[in-house]
């Protein structure tokens, strides 16, 4: 674990050099491909050094963190081409991985939470200093305040536990308590940060104002960690979690099938594909709360194909947003003409979002029903409502932008760099990859 820490230490000087951006990105990928071939297949948590460690879950993550946080400097070619201040651009996002990876594979829940927090101000940063619009500031607020109210519970059940048990080491965390008020204080968080139904208003407003970078971390990080806190925390709430689970599963799901009706009323391309992020993340905490392999496991994987498939979509509806410099609906119509190319890649994202086979995507909504539903027949009901209105909701942005009559006002369209090919390549073949492989992601307990 060490040794990719000080990697990422070091590398901070390299992202003030002149002219490094390119370098800065290829050394990301070289970093993913030094902790990729770092992977033991004994299941066990293994790397440790200190407070630092991995299992399959940290594994997965970390490598998505990588992946994503590479991708995103490969989507940010604009701002080294105007030189918008993209050496400290690369700083920001290089503490913003070195935050998330201490997250991932730490071992001790204080470590896990001073990380968990620390890298929501990179974020912050990216939306406030490279956004779009002035309503940006606004947006940084709503993601400030969301997360940092409902985190200060947290810290204090910390404080409670390590009082109580004089340990807060994940492997000696198996005590079963029951207190309400100590599991709506330890897991508010991470509901806020998937983000659940009734506290998810902060997620389209960031989006929104975010630039490409920031939205593809949100869409491919960040809402994970609300995921993979709660998959670390629920075995301390097992008998509890039976009695008050069903609360948050029932929000959880009708929850899902409300957004995805506020998605088919959606104007705005970033603000559909980021509802639409709410949608899948409910069902990933349905799946956790169920408390049961299938649902563990599909979370997981729905996690990973997840934060793919919309850093991909994000990455696309920016490409439109460069040439169009509207994200209106309206105005981004009949680009199949202009684009064919492009056009390609917006099915073959649009379909992975709502769950077409051979997608990660579909592996991960298999496991989640079949969780949901030897959980609770009735949930049938939920689920094929939201799966249903995924599909219409992804056809929708994808008839609406792509067909329809060319808006007049035409403004610089080309068909497309091979950068920008690169990258939906890179977002999609994975995720349709790791199918061959997906019995990997079921053995991580």
């Amino acid at each position: 674990m060490m040794k990719f820490m000080l990697m990422m230490i070091f590398m901070i000087p390299l992202s003030f050099l002149k002219n490094s951006f390119w370098l800065n990105q290829f050394i990301y990928f070289i970093m993913f491909f030094l902790f990729f071939i770092s992977f033991s297949f004994n299941y066990m948590i293994y790397n440790i050094s200190y407070i630092f460690g991995c299992d399959l879950l940290s594994y997965t993550m970390v490598l998505l963190s990588f992946w994503i946080c590479s991708l995103m400097i490969l989507a940010s070619s604009k701002l080294f081409n105007i030189k918008n201040y993209s050496n400290l651009f690369l700083l920001v996002i290089i503490m913003l991985l070195f935050s998330l990876f201490c997250t991932f594979c730490s071992l001790n829940l204080f470590i896990f939470y001073l990380f968990f927090e620390m890298s929501l101000i990179p974020t912050l940063i990216l939306i406030i200093g490279w956004g779009y619009q002035p309503e940006r500031i606004q947006a940084g607020v709503y993601l400030l305040f969301y997360t940092m109210f409902a985190s200060l519970p947290m810290l204090i059940s910390i404080f409670f536990y390590y009082k109580n048990f004089y340990t807060l080491s994940f492997f000696l965390m198996n005590e079963n308590l029951n207190l309400w008020l100590f599991y709506l204080c330890m897991n508010m968080v991470f509901f806020v940060k998937m983000p659940m139904f009734f506290v998810h208003l902060w997620l389209p407003k960031a989006h929104v104002e975010a630039p490409v970078s920031g939205s593809m971390i949100l869409a491919g990080i960040m809402l994970k960690l609300g995921g993979y806190g709660l998959l670390r925390m629920m075995n301390l709430f097992l008998f509890l979690g039976m009695k008050m689970n069903y609360i948050f599963i029932i929000i959880s799901l009708v929850g899902g099938f409300y957004v995805s009706f506020i998605c088919m009323r959606q104007n705005d391309i970033k603000s559909l594909i980021a509802y639409s992020s709410v949608a899948h993340m409910g069902l990933v905490l349905s799946g956790i709360l169920t408390l049961n392999y299938w649902g563990l496991c599909g979370a997981l994987v729905m996690m990973i194909a997840h934060g793919l498939c919309s850093s991909g979509l994000f990455a696309l509806a920016n490409m439109n947003y460069e040439r169009i410099f509207s994200r209106s609906m309206f105005l981004n119509k009949g680009l199949i003409n202009l684009m064919p190319s492009m056009a390609l890649w917006w099915f073959l994202l649009v379909s992975s979002n709502m769950a077409a086979p051979p997608s990660f995507n579909l592996l991960g909504e298999i496991m989640l029903i079949n969780s949901l539903v030897s959980w609770d027949i009735f949930s049938m009901l939920s689920l094929s409502l939201m799966s249903f209105f995924s599909a219409a909701y992804s056809l929708y942005l994808y008839s609406y932008t792509q067909h329809g009559k060319l808006n007049n006002g035409i403004y610089s369209f080309y068909t497309g760099e091979i950068r920008e090919y690169l990258l939906m390549f890179l977002h999609w073949f994975p995720l349709n990859i790791m199918v061959l492989k997906s019995d990997l992601f079921t053995l991580w307990i």
